[in-house]
């Protein structure tokens, strides 16, 4: 019968007490796991007390290790090593940054509803969104500092007094007076 059936049969206690150190020489009892290498974790050496902690005391998982492929496995294990990726990367070609109101569940019917919007034209509110690279919910505050933003980086005497500087200004300046008009009336 192999050993792990008879392990199995007759408990961990009778097992532990046939299972002799695997250090060479030692009589003592195996109570005590430890690892054989980085590359096979589940497989194990059994050792007696003393020579599991002389064994603990000189192993170093990192031993073999270039300092890029230890910093690369702590990264790594921070994810549970895991794939991960940047918020909002998966999406790829398909993300279309004016609709920020994508399900969870479903690709499908979010590719439908990214080919439909393509589809229509947008509205005048969607446009100055678009412009100002926002989505609702938003603060005034917020909208007056990215305009200001806005303002000052495509402003045609800061490009020389450039037409199509000019005519960004002339966009920007309607997309403004469109978002504060339809989402910051008074009264």
């Amino acid at each position: 019968m192999p050993r792990a059936s008879i392990e199995a049969s007759v408990g961990p206690t009778a097992a532990a007490a046939t299972r002799l150190c695997d250090h060479p020489g030692c009589t003592a009892g195996g109570d005590y796991r430890a690892p054989r290498s980085r590359d096979r974790l589940r497989h194990f050496y059994w050792f007696c007390l003393d020579h599991v902690r002389a064994y603990n005391a000189q192993w170093n998982y990192y031993a073999g290790m270039s300092a890029a492929e230890i910093e690369a496995e702590i990264r790594n294990d921070t994810v549970w090593q895991r794939p991960s990726w940047p918020l909002g990367s998966r999406m790829g070609l398909r993300f279309d940054p004016r609709l920020r109101d994508f399900g969870l569940f479903g690709l499908e019917e979010e590719e439908e509803r990214l080919a439909a919007a393509r589809r229509r034209p947008l509205s005048e509110q969607e446009q100055a969104l678009v412009v100002f690279d926002l989505a609702p919910p938003f603060t005034f505050a917020g909208l007056k500092s990215r305009y200001k933003a806005l303002v000052k980086l495509h402003h045609p005497d800061a490009h020389g007094g450039d037409k199509a500087a000019e005519e960004r200004l002339k966009v920007i300046n309607q997309a403004y007076s469109t978002l504060k008009t339809s989402y910051f009336r008074s009264g």
